[in-house]
């Protein structure tokens, strides 16, 4: 019987991300992230059990990723482009741009790991982790779009 309760209650998920969309347009920044899957939770029957939960975040995750890997592509042509007009004594800020995200995702994926580390095997865990993973992906969206604005 449990095997078909995560398949029924995905089906149930009420995720939309207008919250968290309307906010970043208004510049609401780091306020914004987890609006959606607040937003989710509530909305959903056993939002706030630890697969509704996992499930609504991991649906904000997935907005904010594909937005960080957007600003992430457009940013490193852009320097590309700036690179190709410098002098060659200027450092390469493309292959900064690279490093750094590199570092990130490492940063990322090992800070996330000590958190659901914290709830010691405990169900509490999966949730942390990707709760984690969107707050760190969506913190760093904005870094790029506001740090290196797009023209």
């Amino acid at each position: 019987m449990l095997c078909f309760s995560a398949p029924a209650m995905a089906q149930d998920i009420r995720f939309d991300i207008a919250p968290t969309a309307r906010c970043v347009e208004e510049g609401g920044r780091e306020k914004c992230i987890g609006k959606a899957s607040g937003a989710c939770m509530e909305a959903t029957s056993d939002g706030y059990t630890t697969l509704g939960m996992s499930v609504c975040s991991d649906r904000e995750l997935t907005w904010w990723d594909a937005r960080l890997n957007r600003v992430y592509r457009d940013l490193k042509a852009e320097l590309a482009a700036q690179d190709a007009d410098m002098p060659d004594y200027a450092p390469d800020q493309e292959a900064a741009l690279v490093e750094m995200q590199r570092a990130w995702i490492a940063f990322r994926d090992a800070k996330c790991l000590s958190e659901m580390a914290l709830w010691g095997g405990g169900t509490g865990g999966g949730p942390a982790h990707v709760s984690c993973m969107m707050y760190e992906t969506a913190e760093q969206t904005l870094y790029l779009e506001t740090r290196f604005p797009m023209r």
